[in-house]
C-alpha cells in the first residue's frame, strides 16, 4: 500500500478514476432533479431527494467532482511529463486527493440532509471549505516544487494555466465563500450577493476554464503531432483571462441595487471576454489546420475540439446575456439553466473526458479498452446535451417573454410541462454516456499493460 502512494503518477490516476465515478453519481442527481421536474410528487418522503437537497448535490458534484477532478487528474500527469520531471511528491498528490474528495463526499453526505450553506455554487458547509482549501494549499507546494526541479527550461502554457487554476483558487474561494464567518459562510444583506457571485461565477472562470483550456493544449498538439499555432497568443489569451474575468460575476445581479459602476464593469467585462476565448479557439485551429482529420478521427480529441465548439457557444451566448435589456428575456428562468449545462458539460466535461482519454493509457501503460465507447459515449453526451440546450432554451424563452408582458408565474407553469418532459428524457442519454464511460475505465485498469505504452509512461515519468 505504500509503495501505491508513492508510485509514479498514481495520485493521477486517482484523480482521473475519481471524476469518471463522480460523472456517475452527479448524473444520477441530476436524472432525479430532471424527475421531479416533470412529478414533484415522486418519492415524496423521501427527505433527501426532495429537489431543494438533490439540484445542489447534483451541480457541485459535477462541478468539483467530476470536471474538477478529473481535469485536475490530467494535470497532474502534463505537468511533470511536459517538464521532463516526476511530480515532486507523489504522497503529497494522494493528500491532495484525500482532502478534494472529501470536499466533494460532503455534498451527497451533507445536502442530501440539509446541512448546507444555502448559497449557489458556494453550499459547501465551512469544514468542506477548509478540506477544499487544504487540498488547493497542498497543490500549489506539490506543483510549484516540481516546477522548481525541472529539467525543461521551457515553462508551456498548459503549466501556466494549471498553477494559476490553484493560485487563484486559493485567493478566490476563501473570498466568495465567506470563510471567515464559519457559522454562516455569508455576509450580511445585499453585500453578500457581491461575494457570493464573486466566486460563483469565478468558479467556471478561474477553476474549470483554466484547467480545461490547459488540458485542451496539451492534447490537441499532441494528436495534431504539430508544435502549437503560437506561444505568445497562447500566453496573451491567459493575461486576458485573468484581467477579465475576475470582475464579471456581477452580472447576475444586475435588477438588484448593487453599485452602478460594478454593474458596469461586469457587463464591459463579459464582453470582453470574447477577445481570450477567440484567442484559445483559433490559436488551438490553427494547430490542426492541415491536419483536421488526424484529429476529429481521434476519439478523445474529437472530444476536447467539440469541447471548443461549445466553448465558442458559450461564449457567445454569455457575453449576450449579461446585456441588461436582454436579461429582462433570459434572466431568471431556465435559459440560464441551459447556459450552464452548455458552460460546464460542454465545454468543461467534453474536454475532461477527452483528455482523460488520451492520458488514461500513458498513466496506467494500458490501452484504452475499446474506441469504440468512447465513440459512443461522445454521441450518448451529443445527443443528450444539444437536446439539453435547444429545450431550455426554449422553456426560457417561454418564461421570460411571459413574464416580460406580466403574466404570472403560476400561469406559465403548466406550458413547461413538456419542455421539462422532454429534460428529463435527454437526461437519460447523459446519465447513460458517464455509465458506459466508467465501464470503460474499469475495464481499461483490468486490461494487461502493453509493453508500448509502459515505455512511454517510463519516458514520461
Amino acid at each position: 500500500m505504500t509503495n501505491l502512494f508513492r508510485k509514479p503518477q498514481s495520485a493521477s490516476l486517482a484523480f482521473m478514476v475519481a471524476g469518471a465515478v463522480w460523472f456517475v453519481v452527479g448524473a444520477v442527481y441530476g436524472m432525479f432533479s430532471a424527475i421531479h421536474l416533470v412529478a414533484p410528487e415522486f418519492l415524496p418522503h423521501v427527505a433527501p431527494l426532495v429537489f431543494g437537497r438533490e439540484r445542489p448535490v447534483h451541480v457541485n458534484t459535477m462541478l468539483y467532482g467530476f470536471v474538477g477532478t478529473m481535469l485536475t487528474g490530467i494535470g497532474l500527469h502534463y505537468v511533470p511529463a511536459l517538464l521532463k520531471t516526476r511530480l515532486w511528491s507523489e504522497p503529497l498528490g494522494w493528500v491532495t486527493f484525500l482532502f478534494w474528495n472529501l470536499t466533494v463526499l460532503s455534498g451527497p453526505l451533507g445536502f442530501a440532509f440539509g446541512f448546507t450553506q444555502g448559497r449557489e455554487y458556494n453550499e459547501y458547509v465551512w469544514l468542506a471549505d477548509v478540506s477544499l482549501v487544504v487540498a488547493v494549499l497542498c497543490m500549489i507546494v506539490n506543483v510549484t516544487l516540481t516546477i522548481m526541479h525541472r529539467r525543461e527550461p521551457q515553462l508551456y502554457v498548459s503549466i501556466w494555466y494549471f498553477v494559476a487554476t490553484f493560485l487563484w483558487t486559493a485567493c478566490n474561494y476563501p473570498l466568495g465563500n465567506v470563510m471567515w464567518h464559519p457559522a454562516t459562510g455569508a455576509m450580511p444583506g445585499l453585500i453578500d450577493s457581491i461575494f457570493l457571485w464573486f466566486w460563483g461565477h469565478n468558479l467556471p472562470g478561474l477553476l474549470i476554464t483554466p484547467l480545461a483550456t490547459g488540458a485542451a493544449y496539451y492534447v490537441i498538439p499532441r494528436v495534431a503531432k504539430t508544435p502549437l499555432n503560437s506561444h505568445t497568443l497562447s500566453l496573451l489569451g491567459f493575461w486576458l483571462l485573468i484581467a477579465l474575468y475576475s470582475h464579471i460575476g456581477g452580472h447576475h445581479v444586475l435588477q438588484s441595487p448593487i453599485p452602478s459602476w460594478l454593474k458596469t464593469i461586469s457587463v464591459v467585462d463579459s464582453i470582453s471576454m470574447v477577445l481570450p476565448v477567440s484567442i484559445v479557439v483559433i490559436n488551438l485551429w490553427l494547430t490542426a489546420r492541415f491536419v483536421g482529420g488526424r484529429v476529429w478521427s481521434d476519439p478523445s480529441a474529437r472530444l476536447v475540439m467539440a469541447g471548443v465548439v461549445w466553448y465558442i457557444v458559450t461564449c457567445i451566448q454569455g457575453p449576450l446575456q449579461s446585456l441588461p435589456f436582454l436579461q429582462r428575456v433570459t434572466h431568471f428562468n431556465n435559459w440560464t439553466v441551459g447556459h450552464a449545462h452548455i458552460a460546464m458539460l460542454g465545454f468543461g466535461g467534453y474536454i475532461a473526458l477527452g483528455a482523460m482519454w488520451h492520458t488514461l493509457p500513458l498513466v496506467s501503460g494500458r490501452p484504452v479498452y475499446s474506441q469504440r465507447l468512447i465513440n459512443l459515449q461522445f454521441g450518448l453526451i451529443t445527443f443528450g446535451l444539444t437536446g439539453f440546450f435547444i429545450v431550455l432554451t426554449m422553456a426560457g424563452l417561454v418564461q421570460g417573454t411571459a413574464w416580460y408582458n406580466g403574466e404570472t408565474v403560476v400561469r406559465v407553469l403548466p406550458q413547461l410541462i413538456p419542455f421539462m418532459a422532454m429534460r428529463a428524457a435527454l437526461g437519460v442519454f447523459i446519465l447513460s454516456a458517464s455509465i458506459v464511460g466508467l465501464f470503460n475505465v474499469y475495464m481499461t485498469l483490468r486490461g494487461a499493460k502493453e509493453p508500448e505504452a509502459l515505455r512511454r509512461l517510463e519516458e514520461a515519468t
